[in-house]
């Protein structure tokens, strides 16, 4: 079975950086979409920032802040956020769309890392 694993988040004071990392693992055939999601107490879950083979996309909200990448060598990708703000503050998840044999195309999540951005 395919397991996404994010890692990466934590405190930090405005304007801040951070790197988070989702790393994916099982009998994987091809990744075709790599993104990241966020979800802030009390509100619903938001993409932040998503990758395919021929784009780059963000919300508005991050565009010249964060900046999404992934590893052409491995089944890992990146969220690079920097100028971070309070209103950062959330879960972030990895999310994927990932090509197996046994499931086909399908989406995966990976269990969250929390971003804190407070002075």
């Amino acid at each position: 079975q395919v397991q996404l694993v994010e890692s990466g988040g934590g405190l930090v004071q405005p304007g801040g950086s951070l790197r988070l990392s989702c790393a994916a693992s099982g009998s994987i055939v091809a990744i075709n979409i790599m993104g990241w999601y966020r979800q802030a107490t009390g509100k619903e879950r938001e993409l932040v920032a998503r990758i395919t083979r021929i784009s780059t996309n963000y919300t508005d909200s991050v565009k010249g802040r964060f900046t999404i990448s992934r590893d052409g060598a491995e089944n890992t990708w990146y969220l690079q956020m920097n100028s971070l703000k309070p209103e950062d503050t959330a879960v972030y998840y990895c999310h994927a769309n990932i090509y197996t044999y046994r499931d086909g195309s399908i989406y995966y999540w990976g269990q969250g890392t929390q971003v804190t951005v407070s002075s």
